[in-house]
């Protein structure tokens, strides 16, 4: 899940899941060198999201991988459906896949986002939990 502020401070929460599916979805065509890494997992469902899309590699933050480890690290089963709804119930609007040619080279690609920082910031006060707690 994602959330943008856009004008008028309205918030969309969008279903985040949706662009690893996409991701996973343009790379079945291309030659196989690159992997998907799912970041930003922030509950179980998501970690069960990502293993039944396919992914290579997903960083989880230690709480997430506590709570799976309570439930014995059981996996999704082949009729897994991620449930795209926020923590008030709400259904998160989904992200529809875009066609990309794969052969351009990445610079003609836009790949600014507004919330790429926060994932990154995110991701590192994660990764600095971890080394505080293995101090």
């Amino acid at each position: 899940m994602y959330r943008r502020l856009s004008a008028g401070s309205t918030i969309t929460v969008k279903n985040g899941m949706d662009v690893v599916k996409n991701i996973k979805k343009m790379f079945k065509s291309g030659d196989g060198h690159g992997h998907v890494l799912a970041a930003s997992i922030r509950h179980v469902d998501h970690l069960f999201a990502s293993f039944a899309t396919g992914v290579e590699l997903t960083t989880v933050p230690a709480k997430v991988l506590g709570e799976w480890a309570t439930k014995a690290f059981p996996m999704p089963d082949r009729d897994f459906s991620y449930k795209a709804v926020s923590a008030s119930g709400k259904l998160l609007r989904a992200i529809p896949y875009k066609q990309l040619d794969l052969n351009l080279p990445w610079q003609s690609f836009d790949i600014a986002h507004e919330l790429t920082n926060t994932g990154i910031q995110k991701f590192v006060a994660d990764y600095r939990s971890t080394l505080k707690r293995s101090a």
